[in-house]
């Protein structure tokens, strides 16, 4: 399980992602459906935790209506989630929300996934990578998720502009160094070439 803090993370990057992929797939003029859709995947980024607590009962504390890692962490609903409000965003605007709130939960269960106890993806057996405990690598999920939203923003609202300036910097610094490191580099990012 990430921290708390890095699902509220990852859930803005995945508010952006979608909100991009909406404002690329519907009109939006005043760009309600597109900030909603960004709020939207903030909240799902964290709802398979907050859905598992039961608000309604009195007393302090934090209790819980199901267990942790069940109904609210299933791979599968948030897929057909997904996808169905993905398929609906042309012919009913209101599914972009819920676009972004699915890409929100799905991310969620991503960052959940590496972790040993695992993600419900199917039914009930969880499934794990078994890559790291709890919170351990919360900054490499959180970078992984900002760069796919910056890549995803950057293609649709910017129309690859950073990605020239990017590359533009890269191929000048390349250009800057010695001949050897060149070398080395190319066999660095081409093994197989």
């Amino acid at each position: 399980m990430a921290s708390s803090a890095a699902h509220r993370s990852t859930g803005w990057a995945v508010g952006v992602l979608a909100a991009a992929i909406v404002s690329a797939r519907i009109t939006d003029d005043y760009r309600v459906w597109t900030i909603l859709t960004c709020l939207a995947g903030y909240a799902g980024g964290t709802a398979p935790d907050w859905l598992e607590n039961a608000w309604w009962s009195p007393g302090p504390g934090k209790r819980l209506w199901i267990t942790h890692r069940t109904w609210t962490h299933w791979g599968l609903a948030w897929i057909a989630l997904l996808v169905t409000s993905y398929y609906n965003l042309q012919a009913q605007p209101f599914a972009a929300p819920v676009f972004g709130f699915a890409a929100g939960g799905l991310m969620h269960l991503v960052a959940d996934w590496p972790n040993p106890l695992g993600v419900p993806w199917l039914l009930t057996k969880r499934y794990s990578l078994r890559w790291w405990k709890s919170g351990r690598c919360d900054g490499l999920i959180i970078v992984c998720a900002w760069i796919a939203a910056v890549t995803v923003a950057d293609t649709t609202w910017w129309h690859d502009t950073l990605h020239l300036k990017v590359s533009v910097s890269i191929r000048e610094m390349i250009a800057s160094l010695p001949p050897s490191h060149v070398a080395m580099l190319t066999r660095w990012f081409y093994p197989f070439a």
